[in-house]
């Protein structure tokens, strides 16, 4: 399968996730973690609201439970796709769990047009790359993806006002 249609799926997944997420009354973020043979290995929606956790963003949450349950060798082949990409937060997360490659729909500015000033998600602008460019390994960064980015915007719809 081509590589690029392989992520358009698995981030069709996270947007799947989101739309979850924001049923049940959390914000709308969805993540996912993938090993090297493409088998979905972790789901995570954000459980920030309802869990009352402050860092319960999806990828986050994916992160703690992923260091949680495999280690970090094997965790480096593995790919976390997600609907935005990953605020410094999740960035972070990410990083310490030594997952090796991020793949997101949106960037991190298209989701600050949508959620504005909203207080509930102050959003920053600071692109996960530049995040990572200031670590000590290279994680591969791969997004975002125009054809999806409407997709994964269109969960917010109506949610930030």
């Amino acid at each position: 399968m081509e590589e690029r249609v392989k992520h358009l799926q698995f981030l069709k997944r996270a947007i799947e996730l989101s739309k979850k997420a924001r049923a049940h009354g959390n914000t709308p973020f969805g993540a996912l973690l993938v090993d090297d043979q493409g088998n979905i290995l972790l789901e995570q929606e954000n459980i920030e609201i309802t869990e009352h956790i402050c860092t319960g963003h999806a990828e986050t949450s994916l992160m703690q439970r992923a260091s949680q349950q495999y280690d970090k060798d094997f965790l480096w082949n593995c790919t976390m796709y997600t609907t935005a990409e990953p605020c410094a937060m999740c960035a972070g997360a990410t990083y310490w769990t030594n997952v090796g490659t991020v793949v997101f729909g949106m960037t991190e500015r298209k989701l600050l047009e949508l959620t504005g000033s909203n207080e509930q998600n102050p959003t920053f602008d600071l692109p996960c790359r530049d995040v990572f460019a200031k670590g000590q390994k290279e994680i591969t960064v791969i997004g975002p993806f125009p054809e999806i980015e409407r997709e994964a915007a269109a969960v917010h719809e109506g949610y930030w006002q």
